[in-house]
């Protein structure tokens, strides 16, 4: 029976007598919409953009008698057409999404029937909590399970977590502790009661209870529980129990869902809109007012039918009638144009050679298609860290042993001065004199070293024939006798360092000078048998330096030359009987092996010591089967893994010494903590001196490092500990607690025996991309799942972080204490600026914040506090976030400060951040497409991102925002010229315009120039943008399309109306042209001015657009002029007879200079030095940059 504590809908299963449950099936939905919701939900969507709101109710206003312009049934052609093509649009992403889920739910599954008493097949939908599921290799979870049963004889599985968190590595569960583990499960002999929390999003949390039927309980707990989408690795079979289904998993707990995500320029848009309403209703009101007056003061015209409506009302209705008449103030060819403007950006981008992969064979995929301009106004960037800034690739670059420094080439053959360190292989697999005391001490040292790089990790060994998949392998047995091998080890047993370090230089010994080249012995000497332990590679030693056994037989520790030769003889005979035998299976057997680490650094430990002979072979959850040179496999007792902890910073292995049988500790961590911990007496102490020397070599050189180090307990202090760590393990309540309390009694009074360099391969050009992007003026913060010290070395291998910068730290434990550390880190910039240190308070400062911590910022009381400080702030990182933490984080910058966000991941851990931000990229690699599928755009390099923000997103946001700019224009100047005429026709709503002229100016002749230009138009090229990042801060500000700018467009928009209009209405005052021929100069200049004004604000040469407007007007007034459009009047003839007229061509030449004089020479030139301005001011003199500003607006002007 399941329940699940404090719970809202209590859960009991009862597996004897059926499924009763309230809770969710396992069936998933990840659709915006449902069959029902659909219509409703995307009108409401819809609905966001006011001018459709404006056209819905204009076109139900046409429907009116008394106040329709046009024929109602059109009117309302262009909104259903318009919303129906964003509908389908909308249903058809979502439609990939239903698939999506379909194909996820109708996955099969073996479940336990109660009824036949068999697993039989069930849909994943069907699956219900209480279910026992069977599951085998490489088959993917359906459901959060609590692990009852494994076909490894360890109770051990592992599983592949890349659907869920990101990370390729396997992980480790366990199953529950006291239950049987026979060689089959019996579903009918389960009647455990399980306890558990309520349903949450931590992945990395889980608490309850199993109730055994004599009332013992058992802790349940995160390595226990199977979540869903992950792969089953490592293990033929294994089965659960369904605790969390559907929604309810940690996985859909994790998903925040899909979000309708708007544009920031249409947000803008949408007020500009509104703020044009405005300007329509004020003009129709003008036109009812002066309608009204006019009909008061007529006595009685003859050329009017005599009606008794009154003036008043007659102004009322022709109110609605000049709304009808104006209303493409407000076009609704401006959202189709803007349509097609985006899919013609998208498809550049994403026929961009330039973001093109030929190793991967994909380019830029544009999976939103109305948000492209938001690339160009991007202020934040959330960038995940394993795959999307690196390869999640470690490699061993360098070490120190001893004090001792060793560079290394990536998994290979150390370098440098020094020989290589494989003298201690040839040591002790080749006969050769015995070397000094001191250069033997340097041996054991190594040795030691790297078997602590083999011993203490979680390095899960498999095959590439049976990926993931392989047994501990058995341990063949070529030496002659177990004493062989003992003698030598004891011969080989020294003191923990030599007598004076000043004796070890950094110069190479004459020992180290003769021996190796790259490779490894061939000769195994391992134990009897599988089962029996061979030995152990270090022997503890006394503070004063001397070696201290306890063998079953005495033994002389020191290292005689004399001694030394009769073992190598010794060891030589047994090479000689048993080369032959393991040579050749030593070889296929090292090819065949692969690591698969929780971390990639363990793996490339595990990788740096195999390539020099100690060898990882394989690993249970009792023993790690490990090859050291001059000997075959060795089983070593494996007692306690400790593993890695964020508040320890460090992991440690408890192994028993195969011969002596003591218990020794192997612990790897931070280099700071493992400082602290070590002793530091004695000779330890120049030790620790020079290893901290080299340790920060390595930091300044942008390496991650790792500290190893050593310990010996006594019998009675590991029976002591382990007394109190089984009460830990055990422990229901507080075991997370009581394991941290038992890991630091265990871990102290270390010996130092070296530090490791690491470096994470980034992804080629990172830090050149991260420097652009940070000199365009966005912040990068990083939102990693890894440790504090991994994301600190990446960010400075990718220069996010400086060696100048001042890292603020903020790990936290409780509220109260998050709350005083927030006070202390504002305290502490404000110190750092008033001494100096930076320029401004954000130049230097970067806040690195654990996950912890980053729980009690995001809660309302602190969220002030937090954004306070991260404003302060260079860059942010924050280490150890959950996925929902990553989304929150999200969206707290993106809601309080109100600035447009990005973010960009590769996992499915990253699905909640990008679907959150403004936009979001996915990187298509190794971790899977769930981050690509949930994606506004997808690149396969982080690099990418470079040219796809910088270039293409300044250019999409300039057009488009100068193309919107131009919309309002030239509506608002064409409409002004039917408003100026109304003053000379007694505000009827009547045009000296012909109909055909007015339903072709907007929809033909000024539509084509403003699409082109939004797709083709380069205000700047794409390598001067790439070479100046600083002329994105254009975009984030704004500057193409400010209030000011908005309504800059609109005032001129009525002085070149203003203009188009009187001109030639002075220029025909007194003549007898009629009235259609009175509009056809005002039509002509209105084209020019409106065609020409492009050409001035258009950087690109558009002029063949304009070129084929001009004709269609042309064709139109010659040929196509409608005979009944106007009845009873009859414009035809009227274009050609005026365009015959030398006066015509003169006031549409004088009209169209004066109407561009001020564009041409005010607003261009203001805007253009201002401009030139602030980039000189910004360059440094003398620049490269300096030179590039001066010869760009050059050119432009």
């Amino acid at each position: 029976m399941i329940n699940n504590l404090c719970s809202l809908s209590e859960i009991n299963v009862t597996l004897q007598k059926g499924c009763i449950f309230t809770s969710p099936q396992n069936k998933v939905r990840t659709t915006k919409y449902t069959f029902l919701s659909f219509i409703p939900k995307n009108l409401f969507e819809q609905l966001h953009r006011f001018a459709n709101l404006y056209f819905i109710f204009l076109a139900a206003l046409n429907f009116v008698p008394i106040v329709n312009a046009f024929q109602p049934e059109i009117s309302i052609i262009p909104i259903v057409f318009v919303m129906s093509i964003t509908a389908v649009k909308d249903l058809w992403e979502d439609q990939r999404r239903r698939k999506s889920d379909q194909k996820v739910n109708n996955r099969l599954c073996d479940v336990y029937d109660r009824k036949q008493k068999r697993y039989v097949e069930r849909r994943w939908a069907e699956v219900c909590v209480g279910d026992l599921v069977r599951l085998c290799c490489n088959e993917i979870i359906p459901a959060d399970m609590v692990l009852l049963h494994s076909s490894d004889p360890n109770g051990v599985c592992h599983i592949e977590t890349a659907n869920l968190d990101g990370e390729t590595n396997l992980k480790q569960r366990q199953v529950v502790r006291d239950l049987p583990q026979g060689s089959e499960f019996v579903p009918e002999n389960y009647s455990s009661h399980i306890e558990c929390e309520n349903p949450n999003n931590d992945l990395r949390r889980f608490r309850g209870f199993m109730e055994h039927p004599g009332k013992v309980r058992v802790g349940l707990h995160s390595e226990n529980l199977l979540l869903r989408s992950c792969t089953v690795r490592n293990t033929e079979t294994v089965i659960g129990i369904v605790v969390y289904a559907g929604h309810e998993t940690k996985a859909m707990q994790n998903n925040s869902g899909p979000r309708y995500k708007r544009s920031k320029l249409e947000r803008r848009l949408n007020m500009d809109v509104l703020w044009c309403v405005i300007l329509l209703l004020l003009m129709c009101l003008i036109a009812a007012v002066g309608h009204g007056f006019w009909l008061s003061g007529l006595q009685n015209p003859i050329y009017m039918i005599p009606d008794d409506t009154h003036p008043a009302l007659a102004a009322f209705y022709m109110f609605w009638t000049m709304i009808i008449v104006l209303q493409v103030l407000i076009p609704i060819s401006l959202y189709v144009s803007i349509e097609i403007v985006k899919l013609g950006q998208i498809y550049f981008i994403q026929n961009d050679l330039d973001l093109y992969n030929p190793v991967l064979d994909t380019g830029v995929q544009c999976r939103a298609l109305n948000i492209t301009e938001d690339l160009g106004q991007i202020q934040f960037l959330f960038s995940d860290k394993t795959g999307t800034l690196t390869e999640n690739r470690m490699l061993f670059r360098r070490c120190t042993v001893a004090g001792t420094e060793y560079p290394h080439h990536e998994n290979g053959p150390f370098t440098s001065k020094h020989t290589p360190l494989i003298l201690w292989l040839n040591t002790l697999s080749s006969a050769m004199r015995s070397p000094p005391r001191q250069q033997a001490a340097e041996i054991s040292h190594i040795l030691d070293f790297f078997l602590a790089l083999t011993v203490c990790n979680t390095v899960v060994v498999s095959s590439p024939t049976q990926p993931r998949h392989v047994q501990m392998p058995v341990v063949r047995t070529p030496l002659r006798s177990l004493e062989e091998m003992k003698a030598m080890f004891q011969k080989l047993s020294l003191p923990r360092f030599p007598s004076s370090l000043s004796q070890n230089t950094d110069t190479p010994t004459s020992l180290t000078k003769k021996l190796f080249t790259r490779g490894r012995s061939a000769s195994y000497f391992p134990n009897n048998s599988p089962q029996t332990p061979i030995m152990t590679l270090q022997s503890p030693t006394t503070p004063s330096g001397t070696p201290s056994y306890t063998p079953s037989t005495p033994v002389t520790p020191a290292l005689s030359s004399g001694a030394w030769s009769e073992d190598v003889d010794d060891i030589q005979k047994a090479k000689v009987n048993s080369a032959d035998e393991s040579e050749s299976d030593d070889e296929d057997e090292a090819e065949e092996l692969l690591y698969e680490a929780e971390s990639p650094d363990e793996a490339a430990l595990v990788q740096a010591a195999k390539a020099y002979g100690c060898t990882l072979l394989g690993r249970s959850p009792e023993q790690v089967l490990v090859v050291v040179p001059g000997t075959g496999p060795l089983s070593i007792p494996l007692l306690h893994v400790l593993p890695f902890h964020s508040a320890r910073k460090r992991m440690s292995v408890v192994v028993r010494h195969p011969l002596t049988g003591e218990v020794v500790v192997y612990t790897k961590g931070a280099d700071n903590v493992i400082m602290e911990l070590a002793e530091a007496d004695g000779f330890s102490r120049e030790v620790m001196e020079r290893t901290q020397r080299n340790l920060d070599q390595y930091a300044r050189e942008g390496l991650r490092t790792l500290c190893v180090a050593k310990k010996v307990l006594e019998e009675q202090e590991y029976e002591a500990w382990l007394k109190r760590h089984e009460y830990a393990e055990t422990s229901i309540e507080n075991r997370e607690e009581l394991l941290l309390e038992s890991a630091e009694r265990l871990e102290t009074n270390l010996t130092l025996l070296g530090a490791t360099g690491i470096v994470d391969r980034l992804q080629e050009e990172v830090p050149e991309t991260i420097e652009a992007l940070q000199e365009a003026g966005i912040k990068v913060w990083v939102l990693t799942g890894d440790k504090q010290e991994t994301a600190i070395n990446i960010a400075f291998a990718c220069k996010l972080l400086r060696p100048t910068d001042h890292i603020l730290m903020a790990n936290c434990d409780s509220k109260e204490t998050c709350e005083a550390r927030l006070h202390e880190l504002q305290h502490e910039i404000r110190q750092v600026t008033k001494e100096g240190v930076s320029e401004d308070d954000s130049s230097d400062c970067v806040l690195v914040i654990d996950g912890r911590t980053l729980d009690y910022t995001l809660q309302k009381e602190l969220q002030g506090s937090f954004l306070e400080l991260t404003c302060c702030c260079r860059s942010v990182i924050c280490c150890r976030s959950t996925p929902l933490q990553k989304s929150q984080v999200v969206r707290l910058v993106r809601d309080k400060l109100k600035v447009m966000t990005l973010a960009i991941g590769d996992g499915a851990n990253d699905v909640s951040m990008i679907q959150m931000a403004d936009v979001g990229i996915g990187i298509s690699g190794q971790e899977g497409m769930q981050a690509v599928m949930s994606s506004d755009f997808a690149i396969s390099r982080f690099k990418f991102l470079r040219k796809l923000i910088l270039v293409h997103g300044h250019w999409c946001y300039t057009r488009l925002a100068n193309m919107i700019l131009y919309f309002f224009y030239k509506n608002v100047m064409y409409v002004n010229l039917l408003f100026w005429y109304q003053f000379f026709c007694g505000f009827s709503g009547s045009t000296m315009t012909n109909s055909w002229v007015l339903i072709f100016f907007n929809l033909l002749f000024t539509s084509v120039p403003p699409i082109i230009y939004g797709v083709l138009d380069k205000d700047v090229s794409g390598e001067t943008l790439l070479d100046l990042p600083d002329l994105y801060k254009s975009g984030q500000n704004s500057q193409a399309y400010l209030p000011s700018t908005f309504w800059m467009n609109i005032l001129d928009a009525f002085y070149q109306s203003l203009v188009c209009f009187f001109i030639p209405y002075f220029a025909y005052t007194g003549s007898d042209i009629g009235v259609f021929s009175f509009g056809s100069p005002i039509n002509g200049s209105a084209l020019l001015i409106i065609l020409l004004h492009q050409l001035i604000e258009s950087r690109t040469v558009v002029s063949q657009s304009q070129l084929l407007s001009a004709i269609l007007f042309l064709i139109n007034n010659a040929v196509l002029t409608c005979v009944t459009c106007n009845s009873p009047t009859n414009p035809l003839g009227i274009e050609t007879k005026m365009m015959s007229d030398p006066l015509y061509y003169l006031v549409c030449g004088l009209t169209t200079v004066l109407a561009l004089l001020p564009r041409y020479y005010t607003l261009e030139q203001f805007y253009g030095s201002g401009r030139r301005t602030k980039l000189l001011k910004d360059c440094p003199p003398d620049t490269s940059l300096r030179t590039s500003v001066q010869a760009l607006f050059s050119h432009d002007q």
